[in-house]
C-alpha cells in the first residue's frame, strides 16, 4: 500500500505539472491547431499515467479524473471552449482544480442552492452509513442469492461514486469558495432514460460528453438531415464514445482484455434512448406514459441490463475483491493509529504521574 501511495503522489504531481504547462500554453498560443498540437502530448501522457496505479479507489478515481475528465476538458481548451476557456481568463489555481476534478463551478449562487448544500450534509451522512452497512453485509455473501449480491454491489458502486465525487469537490469549495454542482441527483427517481442519463446519473460525465461529442455530432448530422431528427444519431454516437471510455476505465481497474459487454450495455442504452427521444417527437403529451409508470420501468430497465452486462464485468476485474481488501487495509491503518495514540497518551500520563 505504501508503494501505491508513493505512485499516487508521483502521478498527481505529474498531472499538476502538466496542467501548469497547458495553462501557459493557453497564454502563448491562440485556440486552434497549434494549441491542440502543443497539448496533444499531455493527452497521451494522461492516458498512460493511470497505468501506474493498481488500487480500486486511488487508481479507479484517478483514471476517471485524469484520462477522461481532464483529457476531454483539455481538448475543449485547445478549441477555445469548455470551462478552462472561461472569459475573463481564469486563475492558475482555478484552472488546476477545474481541469482534473469532477466539478462545474456555478456562477450564480442563490439562496435555494445554499439550502440544498445544507441539506446535502445529512444526505451524505445517511449514504455513508448505508455504504458501511452494504460493505459489512458482503461478509454474509455465501448466504445470499447471487442476484441479491449484485444488488448490494450496485448499491456500493453508486454510494462509493457519490461519496468519492463529493470528497473530490470539497477541496475546491474550501480553497475557492464556490458552489459546486452535485454529481448525482437521486437517479432512482428517474422518469425516463433521458432523465437518468442526461440529468441524474454522473452529471459531470454527461456535461463533458455534451460539448465534446454530442454537440459536434449534432452539428454534423444537421448538415445532412433535418434538425428535428439530427439528435437521434448524435445521441447514439455519444453513447459509443461513452462505451469506449468505460471500457478504458475497466481496463485500468482490472488490466484484463475487454470482452465488450460494457460496450454492449452502452450501445443498448444509446439505442433505447434514441428510440425514446424519437417516440417523444412523434407522440403527443397525452399519449406518453405517466411518470408513475415510466419511472419504475426506467429503474427496472437500468438495473436489469446492469445485472446482465455491466456488473459481471466488475466481478471479472475483481473490483469487489480489491475494494474490500482496501477497506480492510484502511480499517487496519485507522485501528493502528488509534492504538498508537492511546499508547502514547497512556505513556504520557504515566510520565506525568
Amino acid at each position: 500500500m505504501e508503494g501505491e501511495i508513493r505512485n499516487f503522489v508521483i502521478v498527481w504531481v505529474s498531472v499538476y505539472a502538466s496542467l501548469i504547462y497547458c495553462y501557459f500554453i493557453g497564454k502563448i498560443l491562440q485556440k486552434g491547431f497549434k494549441r491542440f498540437m502543443a497539448i496533444l502530448p499531455i493527452v497521451f501522457l494522461f492516458l498512460f499515467l493511470p497505468l501506474n496505479l493498481h488500487s480500486m479507489h486511488l487508481g479507479g478515481a484517478s483514471a476517471f479524473f485524469i484520462a477522461w475528465l481532464a483529457n476531454f476538458k483539455l481538448l475543449l481548451f485547445a478549441a477555445g471552449k469548455g470551462p478552462l476557456s472561461a472569459e475573463p481568463s481564469i486563475s492558475l489555481l482555478r484552472f488546476l482544480v477545474v481541469a482534473c476534478l469532477p466539478i462545474k463551478i456555478q456562477q450564480n449562487r442563490s439562496r435555494e442552492t445554499s439550502m440544498k448544500k445544507q441539506k446535502s450534509v445529512l444526505n451524505y451522512a445517511v449514504k455513508a452509513l448505508l455504504l458501511a452497512t452494504a460493505v459489512r453485509s458482503v461478509d454474509y455473501g455465501e448466504q445470499m442469492h447471487p442476484k441479491v449480491i449484485l444488488c448490494v454491489y450496485s448499491l456500493i458502486i453508486y454510494l462509493s461514486l457519490e461519496l468519492i465525487l463529493a470528497v473530490a469537490g470539497f477541496l475546491p469549495r474550501l480553497l475557492l469558495g464556490v458552489e459546486l454542482e452535485a454529481q448525482f441527483d437521486e437517479p432512482y427517481l428517474s422518469s425516463s432514460l433521458q432523465d437518468f442519463w442526461g440529468r441524474r446519473w454522473n452529471i459531470m460525465a454527461s456535461n463533458i460528453l455534451r460539448p465534446t461529442v454530442y454537440d459536434p455530432a449534432l452539428w454534423a448530422c444537421s448538415r445532412v438531415m433535418s434538425r428535428k431528427w439530427a439528435p437521434i444519431p448524435a445521441i447514439f454516437g455519444t453513447f459509443v464514445v461513452s462505451a469506449l471510455m468505460h471500457e478504458l476505465m475497466f481496463y485500468y481497474l482490472g488490466r484484463v482484455r475487454p470482452t465488450w459487454e460494457i460496450t454492449a450495455f452502452f450501445l443498448l442504452h444509446g439505442g433505447c434512448l434514441a428510440a425514446e427521444v424519437l417516440l417523444k417527437k412523434i407522440l403527443t403529451g397525452s399519449r406518453r406514459l405517466p411518470r408513475l409508470i415510466s419511472g419504475p420501468l426506467t429503474v427496472a430497465f437500468v438495473m436489469a441490463t446492469g445485472f446482465w452486462l455491466f456488473f459481471p464485468q466488475l466481478l471479472r476485474c475483481k473490483a469487489d475483491v480489491l475494494a474490500f481488501e482496501e477497506y480492510a487495509a484502511v480499517g487496519g491503518f485507522l485501528k493502528n493509529i488509534v492504538g498508537m495514540a492511546f499508547t502514547a497518551s497512556k505513556a504520557f500520563n504515566e510520565t506525568r504521574g
